[in-house]
């Protein structure tokens, strides 16, 4: 259940003492941690070796893996660029967030972000390639800074050149890749076995499909290649155990029901944390956690105290376990959408705002709009790409519309109108493909789970739920015109 906020600091105060103690040594006080955070744009769970995916080579992710600490549930705050970003800077869930809920919006530049409260702290900040984003800083207040910090165009090596010899940092590593659009057949070129490659179940198993989903391999084996880059680099520099290093990505993959959708393979993602010889190695835990629980983490493992506003949780604890640190494990984690494109009919800027409730057995997710369409309409969408704009152009999805009538069930589930409740039983549903929430066995389950989603929703006032007049459709698309440079 969500510690109140009044108890997280009443902890934070316990456990900063704690920190400030065993962080020191006689006559001076320990170098405070570096934090190296490394994010790939559009990499879902569970594509990683250390997952058991065994068509991606993702050596990296492995390595830290193995000498620090895998995360089996780790969840978005929204399946989408912008907010799901916002979240992590902010660490608060991303409806409370006014525009900075939607893609291609602002950020408030009166709301904290923990690189910025780190840089006033004494930290070294910086990043390279996305960070923030997609979209307009300029209205949200940000004229000559950047929310993670200054842009470094050459890269980490360059940063690290430039910090000062006795600060510590915090970087933010961004990537482009696994994006699309793809070059076709890049998977296979480079020698994975389009053959071997696993389609999930809400896909037929085709070679296009599986030649797309080697080529999104391609890219993740990219992104991990700036990942070894960077370990070595750290090594070279002797940073690497002061370094608290993590690995991640902003959502699921850009595919029909993956990117932009509220099931696990829109909303879970791969996240590994390393830190030297303070956390136990090649650890693995099932511990629900959100992308708000990054900045808490990051402010407290480096004595900064944690903003009130900020709803994530610090994971110190949950890091720290081994070593008897208190740490109350959730029962559910609670994520969701808003505008992701402007996918409605023209000239409407409305989105197809959902919120959903993840629990160990079952996922509940309540579309509050369910007339719209949850991907967009078939046609004349106000987003450049026209049709389904939520769904990212490329193969699979094109295939899945030119062969609609052959594979209608497929067709739907990507594409089609959604009820305005889905329940599904994810132990024996690992796709979500079956919906339980009309069924007369499930009534008292999604009961409870709607109250307890609204009880939550409540509490952390997303306006949806409150008497708020923050009307996100109304908030500017701040979007390209132009399809080919659609986020």
């Amino acid at each position: 259940m969500k510690i109140k906020v009044l108890v997280v600091l009443c902890l934070f105060g316990s456990l900063f003492i704690s920190f400030k103690e065993t962080r020191k040594e006689p006559g001076k006080e320990t170098q405070r941690p570096n934090i190296l955070f490394c994010i790939a744009d559009d990499w879902g769970w569970p594509h990683a070796g250390a997952y058991g995916d065994s068509s991606v080579k993702t050596p990296a992710f492995d390595r830290l893996a193995r000498e620090g600490v895998l995360f089996e549930r780790a969840f978005v705050s929204s399946p989408s660029c912008t907010p799901s970003r916002n979240a992590i800077l902010t660490g608060q869930d991303f409806w409370r967030l006014k525009e900075g809920a939607n893609l291609w919006s602002t950020l408030d530049v009166n709301i904290p972000v923990y690189p910025l409260l780190l840089e006033k702290a004494g930290y070294f900040t910086g990043s390279w390639r996305k960070s923030w984003g997609p979209g307009n800083l300029v209205p949200g207040g940000y004229v000559n800074h950047k929310p993670a910090g200054k842009e470094y165009k050459k890269g980490f090596e360059a940063f690290l050149e430039e910090k000062p010899a006795d600060q510590p940092f915090c970087f933010w590593l961004g990537a482009s890749d696994p994006h699309r659009g793809y070059e076709k057949g890049s998977g296979a070129a480079s020698g994975i076995n389009v053959k071997a490659v696993k389609v999930p179940g809400f896909y037929p198993d085709e070679e296009e499909i599986r030649s797309d989903l080697a080529d999104y391999y391609f890219e993740v084996q990219r992104f991990d290649a700036d990942i070894a880059a960077a370990l070595k680099l750290l090594e070279r520099k002797g940073e690497l155990d002061n370094t608290i290093i993590i690995v991640t990505g902003d959502h699921g993959m850009p595919f029909p029901r993956c990117k932009a959708n509220l099931y696990d393979m829109g909303t879970r993602v791969p996240l590994v944390i390393r830190w030297g010889n303070n956390l136990k190695k090649g650890a693995r835990l099932n511990d629900f956690v959100s992308f708000t629980d990054m900045a808490p983490t990051f402010l407290e493992l480096a004595g900064v105290p944690v903003p009130r506003e900020m709803t994530g949780r610090s994971l110190k604890p949950l890091l720290l376990r081994n070593q008897n640190e208190k740490y109350n494990t959730r029962d559910f984690i609670v994520f969701g959408r808003e505008r992701h494109t402007p996918a409605q009919a023209k000239p409407s800027n409305d989105g197809y705002p959902a919120r959903a409730i993840r629990t160990d057995d079952f996922l509940y997710i309540h579309n509050l709009l369910p007339q719209r369409w949850p991907v967009g309409v078939p046609e004349g969408a106000t987003h450049p790409s026209d049709h389904f704009a939520d769904a990212d152009d490329g193969p699979t999805k094109s295939f899945l519309i030119d062969h609609k009538n052959s594979y209608r069930k497929y067709y739907d589930l990507s594409f089609g109108p959604r009820p305005e409740e889905e329940l599904y039983d994810v132990k024996n549903d690992p796709f979500q493909l079956v919906n339980l929430a009309g069924q007369q066995k499930y009534q008292s389950v999604k009961k409870t789970l709607s109250a307890e989603l609204r009880k939550y929703l409540e509490n952390t006032k997303d306006p949806r739920v409150t008497s708020s007049d923050v009307d996100f459709d109304k908030f500017k698309y701040w979007g390209p015109a132009r399809k080919k440079e659609a986020h």
